[in-house]
Parts: structure tokens; sequence; C-alpha cells
């Protein structure tokens, strides 16, 4: 008992050394280039600058998108467009027709709605297990998808913005599938046998009163909800956001100066020596561009706060919001969902598998998007 807590111990103050040697060393490195006033200025107003300009317009879309998320599920129309969906689920994702609505809730607010559902009696019944655990991919391909076409579409890329999600849905595909693969290769059992059991609290779509009332309180639900969601992007924008553009954007005219959206450009330095991939596969001719995948792998809310310096600096083109739109809905910050999905679902120990599908159909949607931007073009 004595070594064991003294293994745990030693466990615990060699990450604790790790961590500050890595903390400290990066900062110290950024500090270096930049001085460290400037630097902690930089972060300051970064941070204050993406709240104001960035967090708060992300959150009047995401309460307005939640307001009409609730009006088309109230009004049935969710439920018709399941009903188109359904006979496409088994030939693209091998799932039952029922995974439609899945993808549909998520769409309109976030990937945790796929979860609820997957633990519902009714909705689980329809699967077998190695389907019903592969939709914590099918779910985070499609999630904040609203959202994020909304505010590419704002931002004058609609038509762009729809090819990205041609791009995202070709990259989910190959997610769940690969996804299935990989757990009937551990499980093969899983292939045949079916889901017992589950939550028997139902998520039910009735609804009671008048058209207007019913209206009324769908709108009002509905923004409640998207305030909830712009509230909880708010920390991945400003913490993760702040750091990808210290490590992408270089100096101002006048050097550093503490400013706002200044950093050291390591990301473009880094890329640059493998250009020519980046330019081949999703057609980014500036390395910048490479920093809005990375910061979807976390939150994609906090990828589109990367959005408005890019326009600023004349960084991006259609086929640039058509590959980040494809791989910011399929990532859609999956690396710190992924985990917290599988846990609630009891797999935890596939989510190293899940996280493996979901970047290789992340990059599969990305180069869809660019390659799918390309042909439409020349027409």
């Amino acid at each position: 008992m004595k070594k064991r807590s003294f293994n745990f111990l030693t466990r615990r103050r060699t990450e604790a050394g790790v961590f500050l040697v890595v903390f400290l060393g990066t900062f110290a490195f950024i500090s270096s280039r930049m001085g460290l006033p400037n630097m902690l200025n930089t972060i300051m107003q970064t941070s204050y600058s993406l709240l104001l300009e960035t967090v708060f317009y992300i959150m009047a879309i995401t309460v307005l998108s939640g307001a009409l998320g609730k009006l088309l599920t109230e009004f049935g129309v969710v439920r018709l467009l399941e009903v188109l969906l359904k006979p496409l689920m088994k030939p693209l994702y091998n799932l039952p027709g029922v995974a439609a609505l899945g993808g549909l809730l998520t769409f309109l607010s976030d990937n945790p709605a796929i979860i609820s559902l997957a633990k519902d009696h009714n909705f689980n019944r329809y699967f077998k297990k190695h389907q019903l655990i592969s939709l914590t991919n099918f779910g985070t391909a499609f999630g904040m998808g609203l959202v994020v076409i909304i505010f590419m579409a704002g931002r004058g890329y609609g038509y762009a913005a729809v090819v990205g999600l041609i791009g995202a849905i070709i990259g989910s595909i190959i997610s769940t599938r690969v996804m299935q693969r990989f757990i009937i290769k551990e499980y093969p059992y899983f292939a045949t046998e079916e889901v017992e059991g589950g939550d028997e609290q139902k998520i039910s779509f009735k609804t009671e009163g008048g058209i207007f009332l019913r209206g009324l309180n769908a709108i009002l639900d509905g923004g409640k909800t998207g305030v909830d969601l712009g509230l909880a992007i708010i920390p991945g924008v400003l913490i993760i956001s702040t750091f990808v553009m210290i490590l992408t954007f270089g100096p101002s005219v006048e050097g550093y100066t503490g400013g706002a959206y200044e950093g050291i450009a390591l990301l473009p330095y880094l890329a640059q020596k493998i250009d020519f991939i980046f330019v081949w596969l999703f057609g980014f001719h500036h390395p910048e561009l490479i920093a809005f995948p990375i910061t979807s792998l976390g939150a994609v809310g906090a990828a589109l706060g990367l959005i408005p310096k890019f326009q600023n600096e004349g960084l991006i083109d259609g086929n640039a919001i058509a590959v980040f739109t494809a791989m910011g809905m399929c990532w859609s910050g999956y690396l710190s969902t992924h985990t917290a999905m599988l846990d609630s679902l009891g797999y935890r120990k596939l989510t190293g598998k899940a996280i493996l599908s979901h970047t290789i159909g992340g990059l599969f949607a990305g180069i869809s998007a660019h390659w799918i931007f390309v042909l439409l073009s020349l027409l």
C-alpha cells in the first residue's frame, strides 16, 4: 500500500514538473520574441477584442438559430426532414433511418444533442451496438452546423458555405463508417447484438396550445438555448483563439506594441515548410489559414473567431471558406467532446478509435470541399 502511494505521489510530482516546464517554457519563448509586457498586453487586448467583435456576434447568431431550430421542431419540420432523409441513412451511413433525427438536432444545436437521443430507449432500440456507438462520430460531424453556415453566409460567403456543407457530409460518412469498422474489429459480436435497456426518459415532440402561443414559446425557449450555447463558447474563443492568434500572426507595422492580434507567426513558419501539401489538399495559398482547422479540433466556435481577422488581412476566399465550413462542422471540437460522449454511453475505451476515425473524416471533408469548389468554379 505504501509503495503504491509512493508511486502515485512520484507520478503526480513528475507530471507537475513536466507541466511547469512546458507551460513556462512556452510563454518564455513567446515573451523572448515579443517582450513580456507586450505579450501580456497583447493577450488581454486580443481577448477583449474577440469578446466584443466576435463572441457577441456569434452569440447573436446562436440565439437566432436556436429560436429557428426550436420553431422547426415545434411545427414538425424536423420530423418531416427526418422522413425525407431516412432512405439515405442505411446506404450512406449504415445506420437506421431514425438516426437522421440525431443529425438534424446536432446541426440545429451542438454535439451533446446526439447523446440525449442515444440514451432514449425509444430511439436506441432501432440500433445494433456498433451503430449506436458510432453515433458519437455521426452526431459530432454536424455539431453547430447551422451556426457555422449562418456565420459564413453573414460574412458574404453563402455559396462557399453550402459547398462546405457537402464536404462535411462526405467527412461524416467516412468518419462513421471507419468507426464502425474499428468497433466490429474489436468487438465482432457488436455487429449483430441489439441494444438493450437505455434511459426510459422519452424525448417528446408533443405540443399543446394554440399556434401563436406555441410559436412564441418556441422562439423564447430556443433563444434561451442559444444564449446558453453562446455563453459556452466564450472560454474557447477567448483562450484558444487568443493563443492560436499569437502563434499565427506577426508583429504590427510598428513592431511589437502590445496591441491586439500581434504574435510570433510560428504556425505560418512551420506551415511554409510543407505548404505544397496544404495547397494541393485544401487550396490554402496563405500558411496562416492552417490555424482554422487546428483550432476546430478544440472548438469550432473558437475557430470562427479567426475569420474576421483573416478577412481583414485579405487572406481568405471562397475556397478557404468552403474548406473551413467543412472541417469546422465535421470536427466541431471533437477532441474536447468525444471522451465525454463515449463515457456517457459507457464505451470510454473506444475514445482513441473515435478520435482517429474523426480525424480521417475531417481531413477528407476539407479535401472534398476544396476539390468540389474547384470543379464547380470550372463549370
